[in-house]
């Protein structure tokens, strides 16, 4: 799994410029330099959001949000200080990088908790996240590193082609009376990945649903980062430390980690 997120960690930062017509194929131009905007018809794919209005929730209240972030984007709370996304190209590709970055982190929490919480359960043994790495597999760590690499070589040049060309790397089978989703990167849609066909329809619904998935990715990144320093500190998982923390709160906190004992 941490080869997995280093690996698209490294993909996503390799190349930051890229045509912003060619990143995004959308049915919606943005409001950022005076646009119109077209909304989907009802009924329809839906490959675009409706956007927040300017009234929309800020990460701090009362402040000015930067003219770029207009609130098109899914998540979009006004947050950059720094101005790492006042250039409109720079900023696609980053929506872009959050966007696979908080999906691994979804699938590593899971892939945490779910196996600890079995070993409590009494259904694994000796389940450790932290040195999962080191453990004896079906194979040597050299074939699984390279069989990997190869893997996930495959799968991020074919996201990468996608960028490039929306729609070129498309996979949805042609069936009678179906309308296939328009290219939308970073959200395929359709019968593989859009079952139920939340996507579907008139754009403010996959707004909220979009803002969820960013939301949780987010909160799963920080998740991850705090399962880091608690296997380092205390040497247990996040289930272990929960635990240890409902029945004595006042010793079994954040700062008891800094406590010499």
């Amino acid at each position: 799994m941490a080869l997995s997120m280093a690996s698209t960690s490294l993909s996503s930062f390799s190349i930051i410029r890229i045509q912003p017509e060619k990143l995004f194929s959308r049915k919606v131009t943005t409001l950022l330099r005076g646009e119109t905007r077209t909304k989907a018809t009802k009924g329809g794919v839906s490959s675009v959001c409706e956007p927040l209005p300017p009234d929309r929730p800020l990460w701090f209240p009362g402040s000015t949000p930067p003219e770029w972030l207009d609130g098109s984007l899914p998540g979009d709370f006004g947050f950059d200080p720094l101005g790492l996304g006042s250039d409109p190209e720079t900023l696609k590709w980053f929506a872009q990088a959050e966007l696979m970055h908080a999906r691994w982190a979804m699938l590593a929490v899971a892939g945490i908790l779910i196996p600890e919480l079995l070993e409590s359960l009494g259904f694994i043994d000796n389940f450790s996240w932290y040195d999962a790495g080191s453990k004896q597999y079906f194979a040597d760590p050299t074939t699984l590193f390279v069989v990997q690499m190869a893997l996930m070589g495959w799968v991020e040049g074919r996201r990468w082609a996608d960028i490039i060309k929306p729609g070129s790397v498309d996979i949805e089978p042609n069936l009678p009376n179906k309308k296939k989703p328009t290219p939308d990167v970073g959200y395929p849609g359709g019968l593989w990945f859009d079952p139920l066909m939340w996507g579907r329809g008139s754009p403010e619904p996959v707004m909220v649903l979009r803002t969820k998935e960013i939301k949780n990715g987010r909160l799963a990144m920080l998740a991850f980062v705090g399962f880091c320093f608690q296997a380092i500190y205390t040497g247990e998982g996040p289930i272990e430390n929960l635990m240890a923390h409902i029945a004595d709160p006042g010793h079994c906190n954040v700062f008891s980690a800094f406590t010499t004992h």
